[in-house]
């Protein structure tokens, strides 16, 4: 197989910019080529990042990308992305996957009929904070995990966004929209879910819009909006997770994972890089010795300050995972078994009780410095 494969997006929103900006960090893609329903979106970005606008049939038939990356909103992902399978090609997707087991089921028949490789968002998981995190775990120093909290809550999408209605329909909400980077992180860190259970409520019917361009426009809430779950992991770990978009303010930390020798604070797993804490049975909380991970390294400017983003991360291992014929870490055996626990969530909190996986996956392999530079031009 060639050192490099040719890479096109379809969905040419505000995260294309991300990808098509730090795709050239990697080894092993090339991006070429992107397409939207809205022409002159495509056409923007191809013009800023030196890729050719396509339209989506054009991309689709385009013979020089081995990978289409599906970067269109959440409810048209199965259809897209079956679109590109059909087509012959690759697919690496934003999160969620899908919207359903069964639609991820289709996807997997599929690729294996057509030996193609399904990939999926996030790749967060891989950043220099989650990794050391990795490491510590691995290396024993809580003992084994026996329980934990997540949490991600705040006042909602149509705060700050341009475009928000679509968070509040089928396929979004703060579960199905944040809950995977949590998901993902957690199967990194501690492997597959048995169960779960969850209560779910929303707010209000319906939110007004406060941001640009949009501000004083009134959406409808089709999907829970305040969630609280209860997952038990297959080595016996239980943690209490919550996603809300009802929360004016709280001084929960994105992470805690409770061991038998210790307690871990991991950052918050939307993020690459961040501070990673521990404690010992002394109770003594102490940040972890720094590693000089690559994917810990500031690279942007935020109005928060400098942060470390390396989007694409994933897209570049799936790549030189097909290159080199080993497992990608953003898998779809992960990205199915995210997709089971999400969405059982929302069952639970639909049916009043305890949900079993149907899936299972393994942790992904660490990344550590070497395997990260590795990916790195």
């Amino acid at each position: 197989m060639a050192k490099e494969l040719g890479v096109g997006i379809i969905g040419c929103g505000n995260i294309s910019i991300t990808y098509l900006a730090l795709a050239p960090l990697f080894k092993g893609i090339k991006m070429l080529a992107c397409a939207d329903l809205n022409r002159s979106a495509a056409e923007l970005r191809a013009e800023e990042y030196g890729v050719k606008a396509q339209s989506i049939g054009e991309l689709l038939a385009n013979d020089e990308l081995d990978v289409i990356v599906n970067l269109t909103i959440p409810d048209a992902h199965f259809a897209v992305s079956k679109a590109i399978l059909e087509a012959g090609k690759h697919v690496y997707s934003e999160k969620p996957l899908v919207l359903s087991l069964e639609e991820g089921e289709e996807l997997r028949r599929i690729a294996r009929e057509k030996e193609l490789a399904i990939g999926c968002a996030p790749d967060t998981f891989l950043g220099g904070a989650h990794q050391l995190a990795r490491k510590y775990v691995d290396e024993g120093g809580v003992g084994r995990i026996t329980s934990g909290t997540c949490h991600v809550m705040s006042a909602g999408m149509e705060m700050w966004h341009p475009n928000p209605g679509f968070f509040f329909l089928k396929g979004g909400g703060p579960i199905l929209d944040l809950g995977p980077y949590y998901v993902a992180n957690l199967i990194n860190l501690i492997g597959p879910v048995k169960r779960v259970a969850a209560l779910t409520s929303m707010a209000n019917p319906t939110r007004t819009i406060t941001s640009q361009p949009l501000a004083g426009q009134t959406i409808p809430v089709e999907t829970p909006t305040n969630i609280h779950a209860l997952l038990e992991f297959v080595n016996g770990a239980t943690i209490t997770m919550s996603a809300s978009w009802d929360v004016w303010s709280h001084r929960h930390a994105n992470m805690e994972l409770y061991g038998t020798e210790g307690s871990l604070y991991v950052p918050d797993p939307n993020f690459f890089g961040g501070l990673v804490e521990a404690s010992s049975r002394d109770k003594d909380i102490k940040p972890l010795p720094a590693w000089d991970h690559p994917f810990s390294k500031a690279n942007q400017e935020h109005p928060n300050g400098p942060r470390a983003n390396y989007r694409a991360a994933g897209l570049a291992d799936m790549a030189m995972a097909l290159i080199e014929n080993r497992d990608p870490r953003c898998s779809l055996d992960r990205s199915l078994h995210g997709i089971d626990v999400l969405t059982s969530i929302l069952k639970s909190g639909e049916e009043g009780r305890f949900v079993e996986m149907t899936t299972t996956c393994t942790q992904p392999e660490p990344l550590g410095i070497a395997e990260a530079l590795a990916l790195l031009r």
